[in-house]
């Protein structure tokens, strides 16, 4: 066994302790964030009929997702049974339908997609292909593109495509394996054509939020999105692009996939900092100086996925720039113990929201995912 990975299971069995305790009192809820005693929410409730911020919430199927992990690891049916608790209120979604929107493929894949893969629960494979149709009928075939989000604000987002959906294209990959529809897959690599064409910089570096022509489909520009602005690079979207392209090989074998997931990663490992704290935004100003958790694991994840397809010595440079962010995460933004229901600290949602620096609960399946690829015991949710 490696180093990396001796350590890796040294910090699993501290995340077996605290979710020990941690999924048996939160095991009624869907929750996202903290509050100020450390308490997880809960996103379970039914809200307004045009409202995602509740049981529509597109981070709800991470909760399931880390039971499923939990479960694959230890057997225990206990966190079955929370994680599909979970997927019972989530499929009411569906009957609400107005709050869902491209985020399905996060919502369904580690719940769902995870509980058929595991246990062959049939109940569970027909929600996960109902979420991959309404994901497919977002589909535009002008720009050949998956449309982002339903409203936001004043904005007419109807050609709105966003970076985040390299991850939700997986369900679309899915579908297609499970009912040899070849459909689903010929619109997911249609997205991920666009998106390589449109949201990569040479460089590497990744735009958030492009916007097409919903008619005609030709590009009409790009936006900052949640990162620092219009041509920074939002650290969390270039984790989408790296751990997203990098999926989209796994599924269909296109060499152009892995060659985006690579220069995206270069860029990432050119600009982690020393200490491998993980800014918001790559190209933000030092001060103030916001950090991006989830962001971080998300890259690690990224980084730890393509080095499953390449060799050493260009093998060893991924895992090590994925274990020095690790590391950083457990040392000095993790709390293992009893003083906050999440593990994973310092989290920002964007570069310009009102408030920093707090905890979401896809930071902590990323990083303990992260840290099942570094054992080799984990399973592609994805």
């Amino acid at each position: 066994m490696k180093e990396y990975q001796v350590w890796a299971e040294e910090v699993l069995q501290k995340v077996r302790e605290k979710m020990e305790w941690v999924s048996e009192k939160n095991q009624d809820k869907i929750p996202y964030t903290t509050d100020a005693n450390g308490n997880y929410d809960d996103r379970s409730e039914e809200k307004e009929w045009l409202a995602d911020d509740g049981l529509n919430w597109w981070t709800n199927g991470f909760w399931g997702g880390i039971m499923w992990l939990l479960y694959q690891d230890t057997g225990e049916e206990r966190y079955a049974d929370i994680a599909r608790k979970s997927a019972r209120k989530l499929e009411k979604c569906f009957e609400t339908y107005y709050g869902l929107h491209h985020d399905v493929g996060f919502m369904f894949l580690p719940t769902a997609v995870a509980d058929y893969r595991l246990t062959g629960s049939l109940k569970a494979r027909r929600a996960a292909m109902h979420g991959a149709n309404l994901l497919a009928g977002r589909f535009n075939p002008a720009g050949k593109f998956i449309r982002a989000w339903n409203e936001v604000g004043e904005s007419d987002t109807r050609g709105w495509a966003i970076i985040d959906c390299m991850f939700n294209i997986s369900l679309l990959y899915w579908a297609s394996e499970e009912s040899k529809d070849p459909r689903f897959r010929q619109m997911a690599m249609m997205h991920a054509d666009t998106v390589l064409a449109h949201f990569i910089r040479p460089d590497g570096s990744v735009c958030h939020i492009v916007e097409f022509d919903p008619e005609k489909g030709g590009m009409i520009r790009s936006h900052g999105g949640q990162g620092y602005g219009e041509g920074s690079s939002w650290t969390r979207g270039q984790g989408w692009a790296v751990y997203g392209f990098a999926n989209s090989y796994a599924h269909t074998g296109k060499q152009e996939y892995l060659d985006a997931a690579k220069r995206c990663a270069h860029y990432c490992m050119a600009n982690i900092p020393e200490s491998g704290i993980i800014p918001v935004d790559f190209r933000q100003p030092k001060e103030p100086a916001w950090e991006d958790s989830c962001g971080a694991c998300v890259i690690a994840g990224g980084l730890l996925e393509v080095a499953k397809h390449v060799t050493a010595p260009e093998k060893d440079m991924y895992v090590r720039a994925a274990v020095k962010i690790l590391k950083a995460i457990a040392d000095t933004r993790a709390d293992f113990g009893r003083g906050c229901d999440a593990i994973v600290q310092n989290c920002t949602g964007a570069y310009h929201s009102d408030t920093h620096h707090f905890t979401m609960v896809y930071a902590d399946y990323f990083f303990i995912e992260a840290l099942y690829k570094l054992t080799g015991t984990g399973i592609l949710l994805w």
